[in-house]
């Protein structure tokens, strides 16, 4: 019946009322027409329909001036509505009709032009998570700030969940039911600890995205049958590979190691085996401990701090890939020719002896430098041999488009209370890309041999850029004063990595490979294989991290499923091709709440840092430029406001069309690309923020273009 209302209102661009949609069905009883207005309300409840206030129904797709999706809302009080297939609906303050940031909103268009501009018609769903804020005094009683400024709600606290708190703790919140319009009565359900205390700073960050930093009861009890050593029996039907060489590269401070890799030669090819933890062996399918894997999505790293998805007897224990000790792994074992190509592969339990636990700072010296340390002596042709490999694998991945964007990415050096002391460029040399490429072409094999038997599958996807992004993107460029040669009227991935190449001696490279990686889509995990653009591949997952994702560990028992079992059943793919669809859905958003949990801990931790280096001049350059002032990202990737108003002796105007702030009289002009020098004179760990000002030799002098 769903169907035939939908197909009913796929041909007709006016709004039917129930009765009419009853005539064209040719429904004759009271019981039916019943039925009918029952599946009109859950098909509006959907969103797949709209109904207007005239009580008639529309398809909402059918409707090119309504839209659906999430509101985001700026400090300022704006928002904007994000849309999957267009740009982004702008929404100004008065036009928000009580939604709050992160509500799901039906939202209408008021405005076309250059930015779309919107008005909220309904809110459809709003869902708070327990919140996070600091007890503070105000008004005779203790109250709630919270640390996302973004929830504009008010909260009325219970008494008695306020009693073991004090002013200056963080606290996480529950919302115990709606007051009124952005009005609730709350609950204080945990004390995170005093926010100077070591740690609790992050923890609140954790939290507020719903991030949980303890298992359960249910858990821990699960966790007393978890062995500390492999059980003979579990060997039984797997590869034994514990007389091969296999040994792992991590960085120095790793624990939880998952991936471990082997190379010999056959002839002219390379035998290469990716080797990776059988976490699915312990972690099963409804149980506690499955169930929390699947809950916490991936494993959070957050400045010098880890909150795993499963807990340490696993990630740094049984599944961990240790020197010395047996371990349980799925091999993924590849003969790769000359070119690059995977010629014959095999997908295998299997069971491995690490001889090594490496770290990349040692095989760099080895690889980079020539210089081989007494313990590394007996490997260092292997490694040499891997490297060849890593190259040629490369090469290949470059001949069909592969985007290596080579973004620096800053990392946090903490001392022993927490407090940041350093921020440092994290290094990224052939150790870490040999690593990278191993691991993408086990991935890649994994993904195009399910992919081959129709199976149903959870894929890591990565869709075609939207055009008009990619033109805004060249068009900025032509601001700045270059002329591109690359064509983007046909996207693909080889355009995009004939566009870096073309920006790649600019002085402006590493902010402008910046913008063009923000002008692409989001990669995610999916059932339908789209293929990754970013890879240039065709079928794409994710195999090589159980320990830390949860889409590893379901790739992993769809393998034993399918490869081990061979259970290729109806009923088995059937559950499968409705399961995956939620699975995808759910990691997805965890991965995203898990990328924003670590950028809010590194902002915050770098303005801890700059917070006792103010006074001091550093040379930057500006990284973007806004109404309200410009951005200066300094050399260790610190970025901090020079503001509109400390910019003395003129009135500057910012000119969209030129990217650039500049003076009504000097004509000094301030854009993307400028270096210059900066003092720091404002840093708040609290607001996360970095205020900078132009030292005066920069003023007097400042750029004329």
């Amino acid at each position: 019946m769903k169907d035939k209302i939908i197909n009913i209102l796929e041909n007709s661009h006016e709004a039917k009322d129930a009765m009419a949609i009853n005539d064209m069905l040719g429904l004759k009883s009271v019981d039916d027409y019943r039925n009918l207005v029952d599946l009109l309300e859950e098909l509006t409840d959907k969103y797949v329909i709209y109904k207007t206030k005239k009580g008639k129904y529309i398809l909402l797709k059918n409707c090119p001036n309504l839209k659906l999706g999430k509101l985001t809302v700026n400090k300022k009080g704006y928002g904007f509505v994000i849309l999957e297939k267009e740009d982004d609906l702008y929404i100004a303050s008065d036009n928000m009709n009580g939604a709050i940031h992160d509500d799901y909103v039906l939202a209408e268009i008021i405005r076309n032009g250059v930015k779309k501009e919107g008005r909220i018609l309904k809110i459809l769903k709003r869902e708070i998570n327990d919140l996070v804020g600091e007890i503070i005094f105000s008004d005779n009683k203790m109250q709630v700030d919270l640390d996302d400024d973004k929830k504009n709600i008010d909260l009325v606290l219970r008494k008695e969940s306020l009693k073991n708190c004090v002013p200056g703790h963080k606290v996480v919140v529950r919302l115990v039911k709606e007051l009124g319009a952005k009005k609730y009565l709350a609950d204080v359900i945990k004390v995170l600890g005093h926010k100077d205390d070591p740690g609790v700073d992050i923890l609140s960050i954790a939290y507020k995205y719903g991030i949980e930093t303890e298992f359960s009861k249910e858990v821990n009890a699960e966790l007393d049958s978890v062995p500390i050593d492999v059980d003979n029996n579990d060997l039984v039907g797997r590869l034994d590979l514990t007389c091969e060489e296999i040994f792992t590269i991590d960085g120095s401070h790793t624990k939880d190691i998952d991936d471990a890799i082997s190379l010999w030669m056959d002839g002219d090819n390379y035998v290469l085996g990716v080797h990776i933890a059988d976490v699915s062996h312990y972690v099963k399918d409804n149980t506690a401990l499955g169930d929390t894997a699947m809950m916490r999505g991936t494993s959070c790293y957050l400045a010098d701090t880890v909150i795993p998805m499963i807990p340490h007897k696993l990630s740094n224990g049984i599944c961990s890939l240790n020197e010395g000790v047996i371990r349980l792994t799925m091999s993924c074992i590849m003969t790769i020719d000359r070119r690059g190509k995977v010629v014959k592969y095999d997908i295998k339990p299997s069971y491995i002896k690490s001889c090594k636990k490496m770290t990349y700072e040692a095989v760099n010296d080895i690889l980079m430098r020539n210089v081989v340390a007494l313990d590394y002596e007996k490997y260092a042709n292997t490694l040499l041999k891997m490297n060849e490999l890593a190259h040629i694998l490369r090469k290949e991945k470059e001949s069909r488009g592969y985007i290596d964007f080579d973004l620096d990415e800053a990392e946090v050096v903490q001392d022993e209370d927490g407090r940041a002391i350093d921020i440092v460029k994290r290094e990224r040399e052939d150790g870490e890309k040999l690593i990278e490429d191993f691991m993408i072409a086990a991935n890649e094999t994994v993904a195009s041999h399910i992919y081959n038997m129709d199976l149903p599958f959870i894929y890591r996807v990565h869709g075609t850029p939207n055009n008009e992004k990619i033109d805004d993107f060249v068009n900025l460029v032509k601001l700045l004063g270059y002329e591109l040669q690359t064509k983007v009227t046909d996207l693909t991935p080889i355009t995009m990595q004939k566009l870096l190449n073309e920006l790649a001696d600019k002085d402006e490279f590493k902010i402008l490979s910046s913008m063009l990686l923000r002008s692409m889509k989001k990669a995610e995990y999916s059932k339908d294989n789209i293929g990754h653009f970013g890879l240039g591949s065709r079928a794409y997952t994710h195999f090589t991290s159980p320990i830390r994702r949860f889409p590893d560990l379901t790739v992993h028992r769809l393998l034993k499923k399918y490869l081990v079992e061979k259970d290729l059943s109806m009923s088995t793919i059937s559950y499968y091709d409705s399961a995956l669809v939620n699975i995808a859905e759910h990691s997805s958003e965890k991965e995203v709440g898990s990328v924003n949990a670590e950028r809010d801990v590194l902002d915050m931790k770098m303005a801890e840092y700059m917070e006792s280096h103010i006074g001091e001049i550093y040379e930057g350059v500006i990284s973007t430029v806004t109404n309200f002032g410009f951005f200066v990202e300094l050399p260790n990737m610190v970025e901090g406001l020079v503001h509109v108003n400390s910019l003395k002796g003129d009135f500057y105007n910012y000119i969209p069309e030129k990217l650039a702030l500049i003076g009504n009289n000097s004509k000094k002009q301030y854009r993307i690309g400028d270096k210059l020098k900066v003092r720091v004179i404002a840093a708040s760990k609290e607001t996360a923020m970095i205020d900078f000002e132009i030292v005066k030799d920069d003023i007097e002098n400042g750029s004329k273009k």
